[in-house]
């Protein structure tokens, strides 16, 4: 799955990736090591308590926040999106952040967006009472671009959630976006969906390959 995620990226230009760990930390380091077999540099950032996915972010600072826009994956996603039309649109608009958004009649998320894309709305794990209010069909992707100055918005060494804690909160500033999603999705969480995903990897539904099928 990492190495499909990885080699996606690679494709994309992204040639300098951080992978965070908890679980197994060392089999997934003794596999990718420094990432140049594949084509881009891989570090690691270790979390022997988790920190959910703004404190992971935050605690990969340094690296994160040295250069330009920098894009947060969470692992458990498998798509070909074309990253590269989601950078373009986020650098077009001046984004904090650009959400990959897909639609759906029932997620984890509501997201409400305005006819230019901004998100001006944002629910994460809502009751019954607060989807009654709400009428969006776009749910959060599990992948965003962020600027770097995200990370002002982030508490250092406290477990915070992105969705959760940080993106309703800077809903306000106008800068957050939401970017359609054009391409296949699947968020591995079960035996069915992982069945699912080998599927659309051998059918072709899911246009990723790996460096050994491109030499084929």
């Amino acid at each position: 799955m990492l190495e499909y995620i990885v080699c996606h990226l690679a494709r994309h230009g992204f040639d300098q990736i951080a992978i965070n760990l908890h679980f197994m930390p060392e089999a997934i380091q003794d596999y990718f090591r420094d990432g140049s077999w594949l084509g881009v540099e891989l570090v690691y950032s270790y979390e022997p308590q988790l920190l959910g996915t703004a404190g992971g972010v935050k605690k990969m600072g340094d690296f994160l926040g040295a250069g330009e826009a920098f894009m947060v994956y969470y692992g458990d996603v498998l798509t070909d999106q074309d990253f590269t039309a989601m950078l373009h649109f986020h650098r077009e608009r001046n984004a904090l952040v650009t959400l990959l958004l897909h639609q759906r009649a029932r997620s984890n998320s509501i997201v409400s967006l305005d006819k230019e894309g901004r998100i001006i709305g944002f629910l994460e794990r809502p009751t019954e009472e607060a989807r009654r209010g709400v009428k969006s069909p776009w749910v959060n992707s599990g992948i965003c671009i962020c600027a770097p100055q995200l990370l002002d918005e982030i508490p250092a060494d406290v477990a915070c959630d992105l969705p959760r804690d940080i993106f309703p909160r800077v809903i306000d500033s106008g800068r957050l976006f939401g970017f359609a999603l054009s391409g296949y999705r699947c968020a591995v969480d079960s035996p069915d969906r992982l069945a699912e995903a080998r599927s659309a990897l051998a059918e072709g539904s899911c246009r990723i390959s790996l460096p050994e099928e491109d030499a084929i």
